[in-house]
């Protein structure tokens, strides 16, 4: 079981990582997460990209499991809700942007439970980034994909149903992998 510091320390070596990403670089806007639980911290990243001047769009999860959306404007700006039968999120506590406010992200940071070899990624199974990542497609929008985990969450093969998509890349502790085929 990793601790709170352990988190905190994957968060900074995920963010010093991440943050030398070329899409990155260059992103006006991206939409990102507040990590949860035992998933690799991603504080540190949040606000190094505000402090970059980067917009960063952070998830509120809507009944139907669908994602709203509002702008991260420091750590002030979340407000913890628990949802019916789920974990407690940090969601922003300002203006909802709506479901479409994805679509403006030059990348869209996603959770994920694993990545293969392909860069097909394993959710959570909630099904709230599949449909963001069909609202992506379905818009037209072609930003770019990256998943933040630990180095034993990137597996040889995952199971992926026709509507899966590969990623562009997945960062954890150790280094970035890209995949082609993203």
């Amino acid at each position: 079981m990793l601790t709170d510091d352990d988190v905190d320390e994957t968060g900074r070596a995920l963010a010093g990582r991440a943050l030398e990403l070329p899409e990155l670089a260059g992103a006006r806007t991206v939409a990102a997460y507040v990590s949860v639980g035992g998933e690799p911290g991603t504080a540190a990243l949040l606000d190094a990209l505000r402090a970059r001047g980067v917009r960063v769009l952070l998830p509120a999860l809507l009944p139907d499991n669908d994602l709203d959306w509002g702008e991260y404007a420091g750590p002030g700006s979340l407000a913890r809700v628990r949802h019916s039968g789920k974990m407690a999120l940090f969601e922003p506590s300002g203006a909802r942007l709506g479901p479409d406010a994805v679509t403006a992200a030059d990348v869209v940071l996603l959770p994920g439970l694993a990545v293969d070899a392909r860069g097909m990624r394993l959710g959570r199974g909630g099904g709230s980034y599949d449909r963001v990542l069909a609202r992506l497609e379905r818009a037209g929008a072609r930003p770019r994909l990256v998943v933040l985990l630990y180095d034993t969450e990137v597996v040889a093969h995952i199971p992926a149903e026709a509507h899966d998509k590969p990623v562009h890349a997945v960062v954890t502790p150790s280094g970035v992998r890209r995949f082609p085929s993203g």
